[in-house]
């Protein structure tokens, strides 16, 4: 049996195109709607969408797909190559600096968990802290306090364990057991005190800064009557020398904080006092930055002299620099010119010397920080600041706007030196990102880190500003033109209709006399014969 295939008439391309324009002026002005219609609504979804996932991550949806998945398909390049080898040796390394960029650091004037933060919780209903900043917290209470000999001390154990629950009034209970208690039956003491549990319920039971002092000086006479005891057997072996430096920790940790709570409560010099002390006690322990708690009870004395000491002692290239450190330094040098400072007549004559040297040292503290300047105008409200910071973020500049804006609005025009004068920064660092002026350039990871540091109900500061991707600026240029269209074809159908024959014979005329060349060319049994093969 032989089947026979129906061969369709072939038509010539002279055939073909006459059809196409009968084909168009067959269309109604209601497709015109719906197609231009459902154009704008597909391009807005996406748009939506896109957004959406900008907001969230940081990037373009299509975008991150095209580089992903797309472009190894169309032109990927061998994994096994030495090109490719040493492109992700590169691309470790600047995993590795990222990682060191975006270290977090203890805030030096962190506020007191039950006294402070937990008493905005009662009065706002909202979480100051977010859950990974106060794990950060919990690691470093394990780090400072903790150490391998903690069996040995019936206290200290039960502070190990107190120091890992993440409920706080398991913590609370837990401390509870470490501190003495009077037994009903024989009235004497049943335990030895144990300095870290004082701290802890200072820390998170106190409600006031005056309870949460009273406890640290129980604390303190604790910790004193340890530290004694393991100074003498530090040389005995590394188990002692352990606890020697865990109880070093306690009882500088112990002093700093009721500096602080000297602080909060007024007596300012008594607060200064006794962090020289500390400072001049142990001058090697510089990881609890007790100079910041000294620049801030300073600046609050307005002993300017001393502060110039201080800064001049760790405003040093070869030490980690601080927002406090850059700010604070040029506070100083505009107090010396801002009370007299007009932009106007800065304009006429030019910068003096000193006008200059305290631009540039602004110029220097934003470059490093570029947030602060936006809390300390307020031109962005304040929040609590966090337990931890990162440096050059977010997070710092709302830790050191919060202590340090009511000294910036002491010093008389020096708000207004700096409104004049920071965004011109960003003139001198066009590319933050690439190069910096006088610091390393901008680290890229701060608003991710930022957003684990800070709650949500904190809109976080981002630099530089993102541009909005290619295809969120396409997508909504897509749908508002067919939006437009669609509009418009539906009040003006037959006007419409006669500019889309229009525009839709001019788009095909090129496809006409392309077609016309070619017949006139190829013979008109050449189509006939190729469809045949």
């Amino acid at each position: 049996t032989i089947t026979t295939i129906p061969v369709f008439p072939l038509l010539s391309l002279k055939q073909r195109v006459p059809q196409v324009s009968m084909f168009l002026n067959t269309l109604t002005p209601k497709f015109y709607v719906a197609l231009t219609g459902t154009s704008s609504l597909i391009s807005g979804l996406i748009l939506i969408f896109e957004w959406w996932y900008f907001r969230k991550y940081g990037t373009s949806f299509i975008e991150q797909v095209s580089v992903s998945h797309l472009r190894p398909l169309l032109g990927g390049v061998d994994n096994s190559s030495p090109t490719n080898s040493s492109t992700s040796n590169g691309d470790a390394d600047s995993n590795r600096q990222s990682v060191s960029e975006c270290k977090v650091w203890r805030n030096p004037l962190n506020l007191f968990r039950g006294a402070e933060y937990n008493r905005y919780t009662w009065v706002t209903g909202r979480e100051p802290l977010t859950y990974y900043d106060m794990n950060l917290s919990a690691q470093d209470h394990q780090t400072f306090f903790t150490c391998d000999s903690d069996h040995l001390r019936p206290a200290d154990a039960i502070m190990q364990k107190a120091w890992r629950e993440r409920n706080p009034q398991a913590r609370v209970s837990a401390a509870h057991e470490g501190v003495p208690s009077i037994d009903s039956a024989s009235v004497f003491c049943v335990r030895i005190p144990c300095a870290t549990a004082y701290i802890l319920l200072a820390e998170e039971e106190a409600t006031t800064i005056m309870e949460a002092e009273k406890l640290f000086k129980q604390a303190l006479k604790a910790g004193e009557g340890c530290y004694r005891r393991s100074q003498q057997l530090q040389h005995h072996g590394a188990q002692y020398e352990a606890q020697h430096r865990r109880d070093t920790n306690v009882v500088v940790y112990i002093k700093r904080r009721l500096a602080m709570c000297s602080r909060k409560l007024g007596r300012t010099r008594e607060a200064v006092k006794m962090m020289r002390d500390l400072m001049k006690e142990f001058p090697l322990l510089s990881m609890f930055n007790i100079h910041e708690n000294l620049l801030e009870s300073l600046l609050e004395l307005q002993n300017y002299a001393d502060v110039q000491a201080v800064l001049a002692k760790y405003d040093d290239i070869s030490l980690p620099k601080s927002a406090t450190i850059c700010y604070t330094a040029a506070l100083l040098k505009a107090r010396a010119v801002s009370d007299k400072f007009s932009p106007e007549a800065a304009s006429r004559r030019g910068l003096s010397t000193a006008e200059m040297n305290a631009v540039e040292a602004i110029h220097r503290a934003v470059e490093f920080n570029p947030h602060v300047p936006k809390y300390l105008l307020e031109m962005k409200s304040l929040i609590l600041p966090p337990e931890h910071i990162l440096k050059r973020g977010d997070s710092e500049a709302i830790a050191y706007a919060f202590f340090h804006l009511q000294h910036w609005k002491r010093v008389e025009g020096a708000l207004n030196l700096l409104h004049c004068t920071w965004e011109g920064t960003f003139r001198m660092i066009p590319y933050p990102l690439e190069k910096g002026h006088l610091f390393y350039p901008y680290p890229i990871c701060t608003e991710t880190a930022d957003r684990e540091l800070l709650p949500m109900f904190h809109e976080v500061s981002v630099y530089p500003k993102k541009e909005l991707p290619f295809f969120i600026l396409f997508t909504a240029g897509l749908c508002s033109f067919t939006a437009m269209l669609a509009l418009l074809t539906h009040q003006f159908p037959e006007l419409m209709g006669v500019f889309a024959k229009a525009f839709l014979s001019t788009l095909f005329a090129p496809l006409n006399f392309i077609m016309e060349k070619v017949e006139s060319i190829l013979p008109s049994s050449l189509w006939h014969q190729l469809t045949r093969i």
